[in-house]
């Protein structure tokens, strides 16, 4: 590179010396312009000799560094080599001391077994018979025992709540018996003819399609005769949906620009609807002072179901048999009766925002001002927040009361029929069962055990035992009980 610089300076150099000479010359100082070219050609020289010794300096800079950096690496690899070996010779020792503790175990189970072998010809049992005849002995000796205190134990508690919780909870229940109103994810609309299917289809398939932008519901018209079939698992944008086809079909006039006209009006009616049913829904249970934004809440409840059951109508049940329930035990019937009403407004959002429908209600009720007794409350109706207040207390129950009761959730037969059978196999599951039987609607599973293979002792722990597997392998209502049944019958004839 430094060559190239030092050419093109001696050629710039050789111009500019040509062109003075040739400047000269023509003005008649030719005798000058000579002078002054050879001046510059020195000039060149020198500038070109200095440029090389400069360039010869800078190599041999460079061949300096380069020495230090090889002896540099070589250096390294030498430390390198070293580390290696050491390594080597510390994995061969650890190799060798693994070699001996292998050798120091094998000796210790030979000696356990020459003890094991010894003791058994001494106690003549082997191992296993002696622990058989230990776990014999203790069984017989803290059997009895054993039966009469958990009997003991069952039957104090029994007489302890049941009376109490059976007045409570009956006279609670027996004022309450609301209908279910079952809902699907599809709803079906009857056409008044067959010539509107087309109007709603329109050109090209043009209305319906701006038919389900505006709603957000999938439209099928081909599927039933006679009907159209809206499907959505929002059930609001489903009554909107339904609602505007209805508005549509009776104005006759039907196409893109009058569809978003109706659906603006339809989600104006249901909006106002909403808002009404929560009013409606405070109003019936007897509470005010709920903010506007939880009774938009509880409104939208009404256009959603859980199994079947409408979970509006569960939430004002509830309220209900919550406000009696507080009156019997002395508990606050107002904080109460709102926590209920509002216990699962978060199954109004849960499409919107993540996390469970009881912590999003109670995170809204919070939100809006209301007070921490009536947020815990909401927040420890399932089991995953402990409940430590008697408020908090009752809507666990209450809520636990209104799905379990009979007609509450609609369930099909051929579900109740593969419930009641799951039921008798868990059951039948079992060593030592002869029948299994799950009647009260498959609130009651009856084991019948044999005698001879199951003692009392051990009666009392299957039950508990079907009882842990059903609660881990099913899905119910309410509570199941197992009822395990031995009998020993003693036959003789007197002849």
């Amino acid at each position: 590179m430094l060559e190239i610089i030092i050419a093109v300076i001696a050629v710039f150099v050789g111009v500019g010396g040509t062109i003075t000479y040739e400047k000269r010359q023509q003005t008649g100082g030719k005798l000058k312009a000579e002078k002054e070219l050879a001046s510059a050609k020195t000039k060149a020289s020198e500038i070109i000799l200095k440029a090389k010794d400069e360039v010869l300096q800078l190599e041999n800079e460079r061949r300096h560094e380069w020495k230090k950096t090889e002896g540099r690496l070589g250096e390294r690899e030498v430390t390198l080599d070293r580390k290696m070996d050491e390594l080597d010779k510390r994995s061969e020792k650890l190799r060798a001391e693994e070699r001996d503790v292998e050798k120091l175990k094998d000796e210790i189970r030979e000696i356990r077994v020459k003890q094991q072998d010894k003791l058994e010809k001494i106690a003549k049992l082997s191992k296993e018979d002696a622990a058989d005849k230990l776990m014999q002995m203790t069984e017989r000796d803290i059997k009895q025992d054993m039966i009469g205190l958990i009997n003991k134990l069952q039957n104090d508690a029994k007489e302890e709540a049941e009376d109490i919780a059976q007045t409570i909870l009956v006279t609670a229940m027996e004022r309450m018996s609301s209908e279910v109103t079952a809902e699907r994810t599809v709803t079906a609309v009857k056409l008044t003819d067959d010539e509107m299917k087309g109007r709603i289809i329109g050109k090209e398939g043009r209305n319906i399609q701006a038919l389900q932008r505006a709603t957000g519901v999938d439209i099928l018209v081909d599927d039933t005769p006679g009907m159209i079939i809206l499907s959505s698992f929002d059930p609001v944008r489903r009554q909107v949906a339904r609602m505007s086809l209805e508005m549509l079909m009776k104005d006759g006039r039907i196409h893109p620009g009058r569809i978003e006209e109706v659906v603006a009006k339809a989600e104006q009616e249901i909006n106002k609807e909403i808002n009404r049913a929560g009013e409606d829904a405070a109003r019936e249970v007897g509470v005010v002072g709920i903010p506007k934004e939880m009774l938009r809440l509880l409104g939208e409840l009404k256009y959603r179901t859980s199994y079947g059951q409408n979970v509006l109508m569960h939430s004002v049940e509830m309220a209900h048999m919550a406000g009696l329930i507080a009156e019997e035990i002395g508990a606050d019937v107002r904080i109460t009766k709102i926590a209920t009403l509002l216990h699962d407004t978060g199954k109004a959002v849960t499409h919107k925002m993540e996390g469970k429908h009881h912590h999003l209600a109670a995170e809204f009720a919070r939100k809006y001002g209301m007070s921490e007794e009536i947020a815990h409350a909401i927040e420890a109706h399932h089991d995953d927040v402990e409940a430590t207040t008697p408020e908090a207390l009752i809507v666990r129950v209450c809520d636990s009361l209104s799905t379990a009761r009979p007609g509450a959730r609609n369930i099909s037969a051929e579900n109740f029929t593969e419930r009641m059978r799951d039921l008798e196999n868990i059951a039948l599951g079992f060593n030592g069962i002869d029948k299994a039987y799950a009647i009260s609607a498959g609130r009651e599973v009856r084991v019948i055990v044999s005698p001879k293979a199951i003692d009392d002792l051990s009666a009392i722990k299957l039950a508990r035992d079907i009882a842990v597997k059903i609660e881990s392998t099913m899905q119910y209502p309410g509570t199941i009980k197992v009822n395990v049944i031995r009998e020993t019958r003693a036959i003789e004839f007197a002849k």
